[in-house]
Parts: structure tokens; sequence; C-alpha cells
């Protein structure tokens, strides 16, 4: 392989095939394979043999090293102004090329490299293909994820505004926009055509870091099932109406989870959508044994979950994004980190952000900057994998085990709430087809659903306006195959809830009694649990209580998005009973990009409101951007999301504490 020579002696090429046995400890070499072809059990049975190959690689890989990425490595950087099939900082620095390109949507819209702003669909579509082209020519494997802009309001990923996923789904009214969208994804993947006419295949991670509250797509903005629907909807879309078959799918939730799999999971679309497990984090801390501690432990989760479901593990991304160049050995520490556990080493592959140039950060140092001798040792690693390690990645023979019969309920979606006297229920059947599938509502009698001409079985369900009183029932479809019977449900809320005034994010009264509904509210960070109390509260008939445990982590976290203007207000109060433990609650308001706190402690178990004036938060010691900032009339308004954190303060591991009435006052 090219570039070899400007580099450390590193050991031989890693050739993966259908001889490779996970358990083996000896690294494999050019010769291992055999015409043996593997059964692999992928998302898309109709996948290219080069796309099933690259799956059967990654699979074998685990344990024996893992796949350095780089997003947008050929387009953008700090060693070249213009860019051509080869300008790399990676390549600037170590004489190689990542084994991993990661690419995304935004190329389609214009807004990154190689898109053309302001060109045609045609050109943008044909930029992306060329991105594709070029990085599998050079040995690569391609990632492409995708940072969509709001189909509601026209503003960016990070636009929380219009609850999109809710209006993207069949019968929304962006819904053709969205299709819109996936057919250009579509076309870029199956114009991405080596010279013998084959497709390069694509590793597709749409809706990434879902667990935060960032994109319009995360935790707070969407419902879990909503999340599912949609991106199974991608998947079918995709896969079965635009018949691209040179893509497997990766789900990447962001960290942290404590190494508890119970959130990680809680959107997680089902082994039939999903090829890579994958997980994104990014260091604020220098470099901190407890970063590293915790990250291996959610990788160790990843891995435990992907050999169970059958999947690739991946640290699909990854940076050191706290001050620049603070831990002058951030990448050897880390490959280290990833080494020395068992589990954490065999996620296949780690890609971190792009080098934009300019005044942005270098998420891949360059010749010159501090951190180069670093990651030149990073790279002279024998574990860590660039594109003159790999020979073979497409090659190894293998046949696709056929997909079940899979049917689930795509419209409504559980805990989806219906204001109007009608509405579609949908249900889709892949790998199959049915004479006989209905829908009822709590058990009721069936009523028969025909297929239309989207591909779903549907029907109009028209709903008593008795019924829209906040109440809730049960939607259940039915179809049958064979002698196999499948079903499918959702829970459904019926009615308007009356909205909060200004300034108030939750007084716990509008989730119908529910628990689900109240959890899908918020963004949950390690382990905690949510649930209404009638017990414990400050005025209605229920509150929060919130459930902590820190045998995993050392802090939890909830969150609720806000995107309003407090200019109004000078405080924020809320109702808290604490559990008489040394720990304590962080309040923090989301302004501006910056996050402000103000702490108080949970040794009173009385229950008492807390007022927190604005003047009084200050900016989270990891936030340095942001160190001289105040919380005042400039950041109040635009405020975007509440927190509210519980941390341990060396007594108490697991309790309970109480909430009510938080708001702006």
């Amino acid at each position: 392989m090219p570039f070899s020579s400007f580099r450390a002696p590193r050991r031989a090429v890693i050739t993966m095939g259908a001889a490779a046995v996970a358990a083996a400890s000896a690294p494999l070499s050019a010769g291992a394979a055999t015409t043996r072809a593997d059964r692999v059990k992928i998302v898309d049975d109709c996948a290219t043999k080069e796309t099933r190959a690259l799956f059967q690689y990654m699979l074998d890989l685990q344990g024996r090293g893992v796949l350095f990425g780089h997003e947008h490595t050929l387009t953008d950087g700090f060693t070249f102004d213009t860019y051509t099939d080869q300008t790399s900082d990676v390549q600037a620095t170590t004489g190689d090329y990542p084994a991993v390109f990661g690419w995304d949507t935004l190329i389609l819209n214009g807004f990154q490299k190689p898109g053309v702003y302001g060109g045609t669909v045609e050109q943008n579509i044909e930029a992306l293909s060329w991105a594709f082209e070029k990085s599998d020519a050079l040995g690569g494997i391609n990632v492409l994820s995708a940072h969509m802009y709001n189909f509601v309001t026209g503003g960016n990923f990070w636009d929380t505004a219009g609850r999109v996923v809710s209006q993207i789904l069949p019968g929304g009214a962006k819904h053709g926009d969205y299709n819109e969208f996936l057919d250009r994804i579509a076309a870029a993947a199956k114009g991405a055509k080596r010279s013998d006419g084959t497709l390069s295949p694509v590793v597709f991670r749409p809706f990434h870091e879902n667990t935060g509250g960032w994109f319009w797509w995360g935790a707070g903005h969407c419902t879990s099932a909503e999340f599912i629907e949609i991106f199974r909807y991608t998947v079918e879309y995709l896969r079965d109406t635009k018949k691209v078959h040179n893509l497997l799918y990766s789900y990447s939730p962001n960290s942290s989870f404590g190494g508890d799999p119970t959130n990680y999971m809680k959107t997680y679309p089902g082994d039939e959508f999903v090829d890579v497990l994958g997980y994104d984090a990014y260091d604020n801390s220098a470099g901190s044994a407890e970063w590293l501690t915790g990250t291996m432990k959610d990788l160790a989760m990843v891995v435990d979950l992907a050999a169970e479901h059958g999947k690739v593990p991946a640290f699909t991304e990854f940076g050191e994004s706290g001050e620049e160049g603070r831990d002058l050995t951030w990448f050897t520490d880390l490959l280290g980190a990833i080494k020395a556990d068992p589990k954490a080493s065999r996620v296949t592959h780690m890609l971190t952000w792009a080098n934009f140039g300019g005044t942005n950060r270098a998420y891949v140092p360059f010749p010159g900057h501090a951190m180069e001798p670093d990651f030149v040792d990073y790279h002279a690693d024998p574990y860590s994998l660039f594109t003159s390690d790999l020979e073979g990645v497409f090659d190894a023979p293998t046949v696709a085990v056929p997909s079940a019969p899979f049917m689930h309920l795509v419209t409504p979606t559980d805990r989806q709430r219906i204001t109007t006297t009608s509405t579609t229920i949908r249900m889709r059947l892949t790998s199959a087809t049915s004479r006989t599938a209905t829908y009822s509502i709590d058990g009721g009698a069936p009523v028969a659903l025909t297929r239309d001409a989207a591909g779903f079985y549907s029907g109009a369900w028209n709903i008593d306006p008795s019924w829209l009183d906040n109440r809730s029932v049960t939607v259940t479809v039915g179809a049958k195959v064979g002698r196999q019977n499948f079903t499918d449900s959702a829970l459904v809320l019926l009615g308007e809830v009356e909205p909060m005034p200004a300034g108030w994010i939750d007084d716990f009264e509008g989730y119908a009694g529910d628990d689900l509904t109240l959890s899908e509210a918020y963004s949950h960070v390690n382990a905690n649990t949510t649930v209404l109390s009638a017990d414990h509260k400050a005025s209605g008939a229920f509150g929060l209580a919130y459930s902590y445990d820190f045998a995993n982590a050392g802090y939890t976290g909830i969150g609720k998005s806000v995107g309003a203007d407090w200019n109004a207000f000078s405080a924020l109060k809320l109702w808290l009973q604490g559990d008489g433990s040394t720990n304590g609650a962080t309040i923090q308001v989301v302004a501006k990009g910056a996050y402000f706190e103000y702490n108080v402690g949970l040794s009173d178990t009385s229950g008492k409101e807390i007022s927190a004036p604005f003047t009084e938060f200050k900016p989270a010691p990891w936030d340095t951007g942001h160190a001289d900032e105040l919380l005042d009339a400039e950041h109040l308004a635009d405020v975007s999301a509440f927190n509210l954190y519980l941390g341990y303060g060396g007594s108490t591991a697991t309790g309970t504490v109480y909430v009510d009435d938080i708001r702006a006052e």
C-alpha cells in the first residue's frame, strides 16, 4: 500500500475472511481467507456482496485493532487551502490515510465540501457520490452521518422547534419533504460506483446522538416511539422503496450511560433495522481518569449488546473538545485505555470530527500542532488501523440470511397525543404479505386495514368527540402470514392538554398520570428513574420522584427543552424535597450556548421552594469557553434548555428526591 514509508514500522496488513474466528488470539494474515461463505444476518438481505463482506470484516476485526476514522478528511484541513482527491491532514501528519472516511448529508445541501453552496440538486448528489468513490479508491471505509436541517422551520439541525419527527413521519405535513431528502441520499449512494461498476459500500448513521437534546431528533423533541418509527421508516424507504443495497445502518446514541443499557436501548429501532451499534462521546475533561473510566464502561456495554444482538460495535464519534492542547498525550492515553479493557478493545472503529481549518478546532493534529507527536505515536501503535493496514475488506465470501417477516405499527406511535376526531392507522409488514390485516381499539371489534399506494396497511379511525378528554386508549394492529399471527400496539392519548403559563417548565400535571409519558418528555444522563408522585408534591395531583443510582457514575441528570425568552423573569424556582443525603443538586440553564449552574444540597427533607436568582448562576466549571459570561439579559433572551443534575457527595449512592412546580418567575 502507498504511504507506508512515511511512518514507523507496523505489523502486517490485516485481512479478514470467511475463516476468521472471533475468539482467535493470533493476528490474521493475508492468506487467512478460505472459499467458505459466511452467513451474515444484516438489515438488507439483498445487500451487495461488497456490503455483506464489509459487515463480516468488521465482525471479524473485533479484538484485533480499531479502525481510525476522520470526518471530511479529504476536503477540509489546516494543511491545504484547495482540496483534491488526496489532500488530508491525517496524511500530512502520518503519511497515511484514515481507515474510515466520514461524510455528512450537509454535502447534499451544499453546506459542506465537496458540495457546492447554491449548486443544483444534481451537482450536490454527484459531489457526495464523488466523496464515496474517492475514499473507497484510497482503500477506506465510508461512513455517512446526517446533520439534517429542520424540515418544519427551515432552520438548522440545532433548531429544535416544531416537533419535527412527528411531522416527517407518514401522514405528517413534511413527510414529502423528508422523502425528497432520502431520494437524494439514495441517488448519491447508488451513484458511488467503482471502475468495475460495483457500488462502494457505505455505513449510514442517521439520527445520531439522539439521547441528548441538542438536535431536533433528540430526547425531549420526540418520543422514543417516534424516533424508532422514523429510523425504521428511513431504512424501509431506502432499502425497499428506493432499492439501495450498498448501505449498512448504524445506531449511535451519545454518552453517557454509566454502563447501564436501559437508556441506550430505549430508542433502539430493533435488530431488523440496525447493523452497527455505536456510541458517541466527547471529552471536556482534558483526558481525566474519570472520563476514560466512564467511556470504557459505556464502550464495554455497547460491545456486550452487540454480541447479544449480532451487531458490529463501534465508537462512532469521539474527540477532545475542551481547551485545545491541554493533554498532549490524549490520543495515546485513549487508545491505551481501549486496549487495556477486554471488552472496549473489541470496538471496530472510532471516528473523530472534521478539521474545518481557520480558527476552528483541530480534531486531528497537523504538522506543527502541539499534539502532533502524540498523534504520530497513536498512528504507529499496531492497534490503531489506518488504510495501509487494510486488505481484503470487501472480499470475504458471504451469503445473506433471508429476513424474516416483520410487522410494526407506524402511526399512531406509542404515547402520541391525538386532538382530532379522525386519524389514519398505518401498519408496515416486510418480507411478507397478508390478506388479513386489522386494527382494534381497547380490544374492541377488529376493523380491516387495506394495503395503500405507499405500501402500508392502513385505515381510518374515527374518534368519538367525547373521547377527547385526556383519556388513553390502546390501538392494536394484527396481521396473519400463513399460520403465524403478528400483533403490535400503542397507548394513545386523546385530547388537548392545557398549556402552562409563560416561564413554566413543568408542573407534572399534563402526563395523564402515565410515568412513561413523563419519562419521554426529558433527556436522561446516566442511571436515573423518573416517575410521578402523588404523595410528594407542592400542588396539584402530582410531583416528580427522581431516583438516582451512582453505582456506575458519580452524577446523573434529566433535561428538558425550553426555547424561550426569560427576560421578564429574575429567578428559577422549584419545589424540592431532599433525601437527607450529603449529595447535591445542580440547577442548570443553557442560554446562548453557555451552561450556567446553581447548586443546592439535598440534606433538607422537609420539602420547600428553592429560589435561584439568575444573578447567582455561574458558568459550569468545565465550560471554559464561556467562563467569563453572565446569565444576563442577552443570555436570558435565548434560553434553550433546563437540566437538573444530581451529584455524589460521598455518603449515599442511591436515593430519591422529589421535585415540583419548576418555573422561571
